[in-house]
């Protein structure tokens, strides 16, 4: 249909950011000032990345019924990664509870953007045409940058952090 290469380009790169962030991440220890400032910057990234790639993609891809299934899933997915990066904010980074909660965020959030990259991607440009594409390059940036300037982390209670 068009070349389709542009958004998802922009997608993957993002995700490289992230994978380089969590690796930075599983090097840190305790309640470091690098493990504070690198908590910080990821979920800052990710909450952004996931707002701006569901008004720009997914916002297309739900209308574009053979892909709705795989969209909801992903979006699902967003949700879940939104609260396990609250719970890790409410978790005493310097406890070995948050490494061990860590790593199953690494994990699942790796698993969440390898689907997306090499099953969702692929199948949706499939689905685009032009008009998405000029819907796509004007939506995404744009709600990125306003998304990560709004961003925070924000802690559930520590009361409430998942054992």
């Amino acid at each position: 249909m068009t070349d389709t290469a542009e958004i998802f380009d922009r997608l993957k790169k993002d995700h490289d950011k992230h994978r380089e962030l969590l690796d930075r991440l599983l090097e840190t220890s305790g309640e470091s000032e690098e493990r504070k400032m690198l908590f910080t910057e990821l979920t800052k990234e990710l909450k952004a990345h996931a707002a701006a790639e569901e008004q720009a993609l997914y916002s297309t891809m739900l209308r574009k019924p053979p892909t709705t299934d795989d969209t909801r899933h992903s979006v699902a997915e967003h949700h879940e990664i939104e609260e396990a990066l609250n719970d890790l904010a409410a978790t005493d980074m310097s406890e070995g509870g948050w490494l061990t909660k860590f790593k199953t965020f690494d994990h699942d959030y790796r698993h969440h953007i390898d689907e997306e990259e090499q099953e969702h991607f692929p199948e949706f440009e499939e689905y685009l045409d032009e008009n998405d594409m000029k819907h796509m390059r004007s939506v995404f940036e744009r709600r990125k940058k306003e998304e990560k300037a709004e961003a925070e982390v924000t802690p559930e209670k520590k009361e409430d952090a998942k054992e």
